[in-house]
């Protein structure tokens, strides 16, 4: 018998920037991110789950 079997690893980085608002703060972080000026790593890893998916 064969089982998909799905892993999540999950990374996660809190970034301090200057803003007006919280949505300009919001778009800030992610262009930098779509940019690649915040490349998350292994040094930001948090977790890992693994679960056995169903047909």
């Amino acid at each position: 018998m064969k089982y998909k079997v799905e892993i999540t690893e999950t990374l996660q980085r809190t970034v301090e920037v200057e803003a007006k608002d919280e949505g300009k703060a919001y778009q800030i972080v992610n262009d930098m991110y779509r940019n690649e000026k915040i490349v998350l790593s292994a040094d930001d890893y948090i977790d890992t789950k693994i679960e056995v998916l169903s047909d």
